[in-house]
């Protein structure tokens, strides 16, 4: 891991170069997942033809590559750098929560460059907890700990998030959640339709938002060029949510994110395999 930290150090523009021989080699030689990013951009998006499919394949690969050098580099940017390469258009949505003094859950997702957001709002002011699912390998998870550490991120695991909620409720701050990667328990998961099939999401992210009582917001992310991103805020739910029935903050948090993706369809994660669970496995008609 010295070494990936070492590499942190080099210049992005050098990174970049990097991040082509990285697209080459994980495209055209590796074929990384590809079959799986084919199937699932096909399936996406039927409308569009084999050589639209191929380009969108193409631009994900390329900023698959850029993720790498980018995530490497996040420790050693300064604060004014990545609040020039994540701008913020809305930031008054989020801003008014905590001039309020009201703590607030951010559902975030896989989409453009998610890692670099937490930075981008701790140096404008915004605290925040960011929960992470812990890696397998420990020197591995260690080094991810101390990349979403960066600009003084707090980093959550995911077995300790209730007891942290409880511990932090008098900071002011936002907890992050990703919430759109496939659940471990699909028996339990909301089902809903999206991008063209039924996809089973996360209930506890909908539970903590009904139990701590928080708002609940989307953060929209998409690539402006390479290295900047444009985030744009969206409010999902707002408490009491007594009168919601369950799966509606889920279902609006949905709603955004496929909107997103239909958007910008190059920049969600494809490679992960989001479909693996089919509902009529675990829900009896």
């Amino acid at each position: 891991m010295w070494f990936l930290g070492w590499l942190g150090r080099l210049p992005l523009a050098f990174l970049y170069k990097l991040s082509d021989v990285f697209y080459v080699l994980i495209y055209y030689v590796v074929g990384y997942r590809k079959k799986l990013v084919t199937q699932h951009l096909t399936e996406s998006f039927p409308e569009k033809t084999p050589k639209e499919i191929q380009e969108i394949r193409k631009q994900f690969y390329q900023l698959l590559a850029d993720l790498f050098v980018e995530t490497l580099k996040l420790p050693y940017l300064s604060p004014e750098e990545i609040q020039e390469r994540v701008q913020i258009e809305n930031f008054e949505l989020i801003k008014n929560y905590v001039d309020q003094g009201q703590s607030f859950l951010s559902f975030s997702a896989h989409i453009a460059n998610w890692e670099w957001v937490p930075g981008a709002l701790t140096t404008r002011g915004i605290p925040v907890d960011v929960v992470y699912k812990t890696l397998t390998n420990k020197q591995s998870d260690e080094f991810m700990i101390k990349v979403r550490s960066s600009f003084g991120v707090y980093p959550i695991p995911m077995q300790r998030l209730m007891r942290e909620i409880v511990a932090r409720r008098k900071i002011i701050r936002t907890t992050g959640l990703v919430a759109d990667q496939s659940p471990h328990e699909p028996e339990h998961a909301h089902w809903l339709p999206f991008l063209n099939r039924e996809t089973g999401f996360f209930p506890g992210t909908e539970k903590i938002a009904r139990t701590t009582k928080m708002p609940v917001v989307f953060g929209e992310m998409y690539r402006k060029s390479r290295g900047y991103y444009i985030v744009l805020f969206h409010s999902v739910a707002e408490p009491p949510y007594d009168d919601l029935p369950e799966g509606a903050i889920t279902n609006s948090y949905k709603n955004l994110l496929e909107a997103a993706i239909q958007r910008h369809p190059a920049e969600w994660l494809w490679s992960h395999n989001r479909w693996k669970h089919k509902k009529e496995k675990f829900v009896k008609p």
